[in-house]
């Protein structure tokens, strides 16, 4: 890549990275199996790999495995978007939330996510900041 076509990447994954986070954000949050199937497809790549401190998992069938796993154990709770997206180079940053609706949320978290050329998601670093869970 030339620095001109570094400098255009970088630009337009600063505009977009609040809706790649969205993006990922709805995949997570997608209860219907078939739309939430189609959701990983075009959020991310197909090799695509997901790892944070308690899940690691890879390729769409492996991720859409791990997120219904997640939504059965926090049924009812919801991701959010928490504050500022930002991003660099090919690299977007965000933090979320998981809560019901109109409650306190039992988890923050951090995730940086690599974006492949042609806008998906190729690679995804969890960081769970804080854990709320009731007793």
């Amino acid at each position: 890549m030339t620095n001109a076509t570094n400098a255009t990447t970088a630009k337009n994954i600063v505009n977009e990275a609040s809706a790649i986070a969205s993006r990922y954000i709805a995949a997570w949050d997608e209860q219907d199996a078939i739309r939430r199937r189609a959701l990983i497809a075009t959020v991310f790549t197909p090799e695509a790999t997901y790892v944070d401190p308690m899940m690691r998992n890879a390729g769409h069938e492996g991720l859409d495995a791990m997120i219904g796993a997640v939504q059965q154990q926090f049924a009812g709770l919801r991701f959010k978007l928490h504050g500022r997206q930002d991003g660099h180079n090919d690299v977007v940053r965000f933090s979320w939330t998981l809560a019901a609706e109109g409650a306190e949320p039992v988890a923050y978290g951090t995730d940086i996510v690599v974006v492949a050329d042609d806008g998906r998601i190729s690679s995804v670093t969890g960081f769970l900041d804080a854990m709320n869970l009731p007793a």
